[in-house]
C-alpha cells in the first residue's frame, strides 16, 4: 500500500488513519492469486553410488561422469544413460530413500535393477506418503517367466506405483547389455510429459535405447498380464519397440491408469504449492471467493488445454468453498475447506471398429 505518509495501525484493523485533507494514492490488489502448474518429470533413482548420499540435480549423462569424480558404479551410470537416452531431463542419484525424501521437485521414483520385493515396498510406501505427489516405476525380475512375473506383481496394491516387463537389451559400448526396464521408462514418462502432457497415458511409446527386449512377449501372453496390471514391453512389425501398458498396480478400477496417478500427484502439488497464500489470510467470504476464483482459473486452463473431459468446464471440473462445505465449527477452530472435482481422461485401451456389409438395393 502506498500513500504520503506513514500510516498508522489502530484496533487491529490494519487501515490508515489520514490526518491532514488530501488525496490519498493506494495500491491494492483484488484480484486472485495465479496457481503455477508443476513439473512432473524430475526423477529419483535409488542405489549404489558410492560413499556419497545424494548427488546434485543430474541433466545429461556428463553430469553423472564428473558427479561419480573417478569412481566406476556401472550399473548406475548404465542406468543413468538409459533415462536420457530416453528423453529424461532432471535427474537426482541417492543411496537411499531418505536422501531423496526432502527433495521437492521429485515426482518419479525407481531403484533400477533392483527387483526384490523390500525395496519395491519401500518404493511404494516412500511414493504413497501424504504431500510425496510421486510414482514408483518398478523392474520386474530379470528373466522372468509368465508365472513367476504374475507370482511377484500379485506382492502388490498400489495406485502409486507401475510394473513393467521384460527387461531391454541395449547397446552400450559396443556391446549388447542386459538392463531393466524403470530407467528408460522414467525417461519416456518425461518425454512423453514435454511432447504430450501428463495427463495421458505414457505409453504407444518408442523404446529409443533398445535393441530388443529379453524376451518376447505376444498379445497372447498379453492377453493375460495386462490385466494384472503387468505393463508389457513388445515388438510390433513395422511399429518397432514399444512401451505397450499402462495400468497401475491398484486393485481399485478408479485408479486403474497411470495417466490418472499422475495426472491426480500433478494436480494436487500444483494446488498444494498455488494455494500457501492462504494460510492465516481472515477466514471469510472474501478469501472463499479469492480461492474459489484462483482455483477455478487453474482448472479451466487445464480443460482448455485438453486435460479433462467434458463438453464445457461445469462437466469437467467444480470448485465448491463455502457455508456448504465447512461448518461453523470448522471456521472456529481454523479450518477452510475447498472441495475440488475433477473429470479425468482415460486412455482409449481397447480400440474396437464395428463394420457392417451393406447390401446394395
Amino acid at each position: 500500500m502506498l500513500v504520503n505518509r506513514p500510516w498508522v495501525d489502530f484496533e487491529g484493523t490494519h487501515m490508515p488513519k489520514y490526518l491532514a485533507p488530501g488525496v490519498y494514492v493506494e495500491e491494492a490488489s483484488f484480484r486472485s492469486k495465479h496457481i503455477e502448474p508443476v513439473a512432473t518429470h524430475t526423477t529419483a533413482f535409488v542405489g549404489t553410488i558410492g560413499s556419497r548420499t545424494v548427488s546434485p540435480l543430474l541433466t545429461s549423462v556428463s553430469d553423472f561422469d564428473r558427479y561419480q569424480d573417478g569412481e566406476t558404479h556401472a550399473a548406475m551410470a548404465q542406468a543413468v544413460r538409459a533415462f536420457f537416452s530416453e528423453g529424461g531431463k532432471r535427474l537426482y542419484v541417492a543411496s537411499t530413500l531418505d536422501a531423496i525424501e526432502p527433495l521437492a521437485d521429485v515426482s518419479i521414483v525407481a531403484s533400477p535393477g533392483d527387483t526384490t520385493t523390500e525395496m519395491a515396498h519401500a518404493l511404494i510406501a516412500h511414493a504413497e506418503r501424504p504431500g510425496a505427489h510421486r510414482i514408483a516405476v518398478l523392474d520386474a525380475p530379470a528373466g522372468s517367466t509368465m508365472a513367476s512375473v504374475q507370482a511377484y506383481r500379485r506382492a502388490f496394491d498400489s495406485s502409486h506405483a507401475a510394473l513393467y516387463h521384460p527387461w531391454i537389451v541395449s547397446r552400450v559400448e559396443g556391446r549388447e547389455v542386459v538392463l531393466p526396464a524403470s530407467p528408460f521408462v522414467c525417461g519416456i514418462y518425461a518425454r512423453h510429459d514435454f511432447e504430450q502432457g501428463v495427463h495421458k497415458a505414457p505409453a504407444n511409446e518408442v523404446v529409443r535405447g533398445a535393441v530388443r527386449f529379453e524376451r518376447p512377449i505376444n498379445k497372447a501372453e498379453q492377453d493375460v498380464l495386462n490385466p494384472e496390471g503387468i505393463n508389457c514391453l513388445r515388438f510390433f512389425d513395422g511399429r518397432g519397440l514399444r512401451v505397450w501398458g499402462a495400468r497401475t498396480l491398484s486393485s481399485d478400477p478408479e485408479w486403474k491408469y497411470v495417466n490418472q496417478r499422475r495426472y491426480f500427484n500433478y494436480l494436487q502439488a500444483s494446488l498444494d504449492r498455488g494455494t500457501q497464500w492462504v494460510v492465516f489470510e481472515a477466514n471469510g467470504e472474501p478469501l472463499w471467493d479469492r480461492l474459489r476464483e484462483s482455483i477455478t482459473h487453474f482448472l479451466y486452463n487445464e480443460w482448455r488445454n485438453g486435460a479433462l473431459l467434458g463438453a464445457k468446464p461445469e462437466e469437467a471440473f467444480f470448485v465448491k468453498c463455502d457455508r456448504s462445505t465447512m461448518t461453523q465449527n470448522d471456521i472456529d477452530h481454523g479450518r477452510l475447506v475447498c472441495q475440488v472435482g475433477v473429470a479425468f481422461l482415460k486412455p482409449a485401451e481397447f480400440v474396437i471398429f464395428r463394420v457392417a456389409l451393406q447390401l446394395a438395393v
